[in-house]
């Protein structure tokens, strides 16, 4: 018994460790996922894709309400209805103007940018209309107006919505995919419909910088200190792209830790040379032929809703004629009621796009052009998009490289894959390995301000900040040094023809931003004063990870001389501020800032700070430069200590020496850096930004849009339960199981019931509200509820007996084990008292006898009356034997035995006979002395004998918990 005892006092210690260590590991995994669910969003001009990783689940594809990967970035609107994906692609066949697709390229887009009038021209029966704020793209469908930041927005609930179903987590952080030649415009607007559809842009990441990550991952191993160079080219369903990037580990400078690179070294691009001009072409081609047929007089070209027919018929063959040499387009009551058939060689389609064709390497050039590599270094030309599967691409694309194109991306997934990877990384709640991106810039930005010369003439000066493929994010600073009163300056686009060549329109606006600066008189005749010298005003500006440009701050940097004697005057205070203010500052923990000054006597206005022109995309130091004659103090102090290091004799002769000339010389004045905050306007000049009351009237549209949906779900929900619970009911009441547990009355009442409702539905109750549908189906179940319930009773209850009884046998089986644990039965393990186990016996006995009562009288009682014995009532007395019985078992875990004190040993005789015995000073006893020789100690062996002979183990808690070590001293601790 008291090894029995051992084991389960053991075993129920280690239950106990086990189930914390799981309970910890639970709560901390419930904390992460309650905040940690991100997504991607591949926003392409034809699908959508969404990627989703959470706590437990592997970076995935969340899949739509269709169970498919990609949804059709299109959304209609009908009779107050708001459909998305293929069901508005269905529904934009019968209503063209009320469907709108292919839009990611008309945002952040004024109404006269070339790329909204190659729009109308693709898709003629849409009404473009211009907003009278913004004078950007407004669609126009009968009374209702979209504008496409609202348009662009609802897909992003849409793909949220994926998301959330996917995670089962609500989400509200993402990293959206953007086409590297987005501007600034683009970039901004994209981030605006975001915050409409409540997301918050963790980054803006370039579609090929993203398939570069997603591509860089799973070759880790393969990446070492030698770069290799790789091309990634896509051709989608707008635009064609190509970017050269490299692979390389480099050790970051403030962690010391070496990481994976990847950096975008060259890109070229077509942003009109993609599947959706094919398929154009081939829709014109098929209209054309129709006409020639002569079935019908009306041009098929005036009519909006024959035009989406072929349209939709001419994607469909395109892709057919990637994989067939000729294939029949197949349309049935194209117009007026006449069918069209035509056989379609893939011949004849790659006759109406020759001209494409011809374009299809010029992406690729330019971007090895741009990185200044040759083909021949450039180990892989790696595929992805879908229109790279068109075999006249490919085999345009091999010939040209002359070798085999890299195919083992997957061409749709890739970039959204990588984007999840990169919102893993920048969200909270996920730890991945660290993978370095370095994007690059594709239009360059600079500084434009006006300057008065010696001869008392303004003219312009032009200062490039982030020039051609600099890599991003990083900072700069520009420094005006000649400016004394209230200034400007305008940030614009530079050389946009060397990068555009002739398409400079379709960016939009040249000018971003205009920056007025005021108080810079006020500033400069407050602070420059005695000891304080003027070092200009500085600009900083910041290119984000999102390519998003910003003017940081503005900043009067002034240089103070201190004597020593001014600087001992300085109080403690003042001492603790200013090293706070430096800590606070940023000037010696932020990233280091590239400097572009505007010039000053010593150097040549074309120069930057630094002699190096701001193309340059290496970083350099923001602080000011050290003046000359603290350089000439610094060396000579240099000097100093390394004469004192390399000495190693006549140390007296220089000790005086050099106590004489520390008295006679002059000490050095201390430089100190002040900086005052120059106040600035910015004032954007390409885009009016959606924000304040127009951020407030879209978002006020787009939540009565979202009242509407949830309206309509919530009835569609509302009559999908009543018609089936009426459906449900009647069916059941045929049912021997079910009727057998009503009475007629009842089996009537319910038939009768359902037969008024599924009337009502068929005639006035098919239009409705949901309140109407929830109070009728309330009313039906208070009727079959009563029914419902007995079966359940009646079907549960044997269920719930047999758990009863598997406890009263367990109960039993406990207390009879309990009896030898008493003082009367084993005194050396008295855990339990007399009373205890009577209270014990007593419940079990109760319950026993209550038990058989109740099942004979239930019995006795029909299926269609009320239930005496409930589960209820089992489970209750389930909860008080179980009670009883946790109580013993908790309190047998806790005891343990009483450790008897071992007596002192007794001294041995040693004096020989007639030697007279040393007392030391005790008292003799008389009494005998009862020696006893256990065989082993009853501490070290564990156990004792009692009584009758009989091994006993005792328990000692010092050994119990060594071997309960012993047993876990191999665990995590969290």
């Amino acid at each position: 018994m008291g090894t029995r005892h051992r084991m389960c006092t053991t075993a129920g210690h280690t239950g106990r460790m086990v189930l914390l260590v799981t309970l910890s590991v639970m709560a901390l995994f419930v904390t992460v996922a309650n905040s940690a669910a991100v997504m991607s969003v591949d926003l392409g001009s034809e699908w959508m894709k969404v990627g989703v990783v959470s706590p437990g689940v592997p970076m995935e594809i969340a899949l739509n309400k269709e169970s498919k990967r990609k949804t059709p970035t299109t959304i209609a609107f009908r009779n107050g209805d708001r459909v998305f994906g293929e069901d508005a692609q269905t529904l934009g066949v019968r209503f063209p103007t009320n469907s709108f697709g292919y839009l990611v390229d008309l945002i952040g887009k004024t109404i006269d940018n070339p790329m909204v009038d190659l729009y109308r021209k693709r898709f003629p029966y849409y009404d473009i209309v211009e907003d009278p704020v913004r004078h950007t793209v407004v669609f126009r469908a009968g009374e209702e107006r979209y504008t496409i930041e609202e348009l662009i927005a609802q897909l992003l609930q849409v793909a949220k919505t994926y998301a959330e179903d996917s995670t089962g987590q609500p989400i509200s952080e993402c990293v959206l995919i953007v086409p590297g030649f987005y501007g600034q415009a683009e970039r901004t607007a994209l981030v605006s419909a975001a915050r409409l559809a409540n997301l918050k842009v963790l980054q803006l990441i370039n579609d090929y910088t993203a398939v570069a990550l997603n591509y860089g991952i799973f070759r880790r191993k393969e990446i070492n200190e030698t770069a290799q160079y790789f091309l990634f080219y896509d051709m989608g369903a707008y635009k064609t792209s190509a970017a050269v990037v490299s692979y390389q580990l480099a050790k970051d400078k403030a962690t010391r830790e070496t990481h994976p690179v990847v950096q975008v070294l060259g890109v070229g691009f077509d942003r009109t040379l993609g599947g959706l001009e094919m398929q154009v072409r081939l829709r014109d081609y098929l209209g054309q032929e129709f006409n020639k047929l002569g079935k019908t007089k009306t041009d098929v070209f005036t009519n909006p809703r024959a035009m989406a027919k072929l349209f939709k018929e001419a994607g469909r063959l395109k892709n057919v004629l990637s994989a067939n040499t000729e294939h029949y387009a197949q349309i049935e009551g194209l117009l007026d009621e006449q069918d069209f058939r035509l056989l379609v060689s893939r011949e004849q389609f790659e006759g109406l796009c020759k001209d494409l064709y011809d374009r299809v390497t010029a992406p690729l050039d330019k971007a090895l052009a741009a990185s200044g590599l040759a083909l021949d270094v450039i180990n892989q030309v790696v595929l992805f998009g879908g229109n790279t599967r068109v075999p006249k691409v490919q085999d345009i694309l091999r010939s040209h490289i002359g070798q085999e194109l890299a195919k083992n991306l997957n061409a749709d997934e890739a970039a959204c894959m990588g984007a999840v990877y990169r919102a893993a990384d920048l969200a909270t709640g996920f730890k991945v390995k660290k993978f370095i991106t370095k994007d690059a810039v594709l239009f360059p930005i600079q500084v434009v301000f006006d300057r008065e010369g010696e001869s008392g003439a303004t003219r312009q000066v032009r200062r490039t900040l982030f020039g051609s493929m600099n890599s991003y994010p990083q900072k700069k600073v520009i420094t005006f040094n000649k400016h004394t009163d209230d200034f400007e300056f305008t940030v614009q686009y530079a050389e946009l023809d060397s990068v555009l060549r002739g398409e400079t329109g379709t960016l939009g606006s040249v000018d971003l931003a205009r920056v007025k600066l005021s108080e810079v008189a006020k500033k400069l005749k407050s602070n420059v004063v005695e000891n304080v010298e003027s070092k200009g005003i500085k600009a900083h500006f910041m290119l984000d990870d999102s390519g998003i440009f910003s003017l940081a701050n503005v900043e009067l940097v002034l240089e103070k001389t201190v004597t020593k004697e001014e600087d001992e005057d300085e109080s403690t205070f003042q001492k603790i501020g200013n090293t706070i203010s430096k800590l606070f500052s940023g000037d010696s923990t932020d990233k280091p800032a590239e400097k572009v000054t505007e010039g000053g006597a010593e150097k040549d206005e074309d120069e930057t700070a630094d002699g190096k022109d701001a193309k340059d995309g290496k970083e350099s130091e923001e602080q000011d430069k050290q003046p000359p004659k603290d350089k000439e103090a610094d060396a000579a102090k240099y000097a100093k200590s390394d004469g004192k290091e390399g000495s190693t004799g006549g140390e007296s002769e220089k000790k005086t020496d050099e106590g004489a000339d520390a008295k006679n010389a002059t000490v050095k004045p201390k430089i100190v850096t002040l900086k005052e905050t120059i106040p600035s306007k910015v004032e954007l000049t390409y885009v009016v930004p959606l924000e304040g009351d127009l951020f407030d009237a879209s978002a006020k549209r787009m939540a009565a849009l979202d009242e509407v949906d949830n309206a309509k779900k919530r009835r569609e929900t509302a009559l999908n339960a009543l018609e089936s619970f009426v459906i449900d009911a009647q069916v059941k009441m045929d049912e021997e199981e079910y009727a057998s547990c009503a009475t007629e009355d009842e089996i009537a009442s319910i038939r009768q019931r359902c037969g008024e409702i599924s009337e009502w539905l068929y005639e006035d109750g098919s239009d409705a509200d949901a309140d109407t549908y929830e109070k009728k189906l309330e009313e039906l179940r208070t009727v079959a509820n009563e029914v419902y319930a007995r079966h359940w009773e009646h079907e549960e209850r044997p269920q719930a007996l047999n758990a009863l009884k598997q406890m009263i046998n367990g109960s039993e089986g406990f207390l009879r084990n309990a009896r030898n644990l008493t003082k009367d039965s084993n005194p050396e393990k008295d855990v339990f008292t007399a009373v205890e186990i009577e209270t014990l016996e007593k419940a079990i006995r109760s319950t026993i006898e209550w038990r058989d009562a109740e099942v004979a009288e239930q019995e006795k009682l029909a299926r269609n009356v009320a239930v005496r014995l409930t589960v209820k009532d089992i489970t209750d007395r389930m909860g008080m034997l179980d009670r009883e019985v946790k109580y013993l078992v908790n309190k047998l875990k806790l005891w343990r035995p009483k450790v008897k004190p071992t007596p002192p040993p007794k001294p041995e005789k040693t004096a020989k006979e007639g030697e007279k015995e040393e007392t030391s000073g005790e008292e003799k006893s008389d009494d005998p002395v009862l020696e006893q020789t256990p065989a082993k100690d009853a501490t070290e062996s564990g156990s004792s004998e009692d009584g009758n002979g009989a091994t006993v183990e005792d328990i000692e808690p010092t050994a119990t918990r060594k071997e309960h070590e012993g047993e876990e001293g191999d665990h995590t601790e969290l």
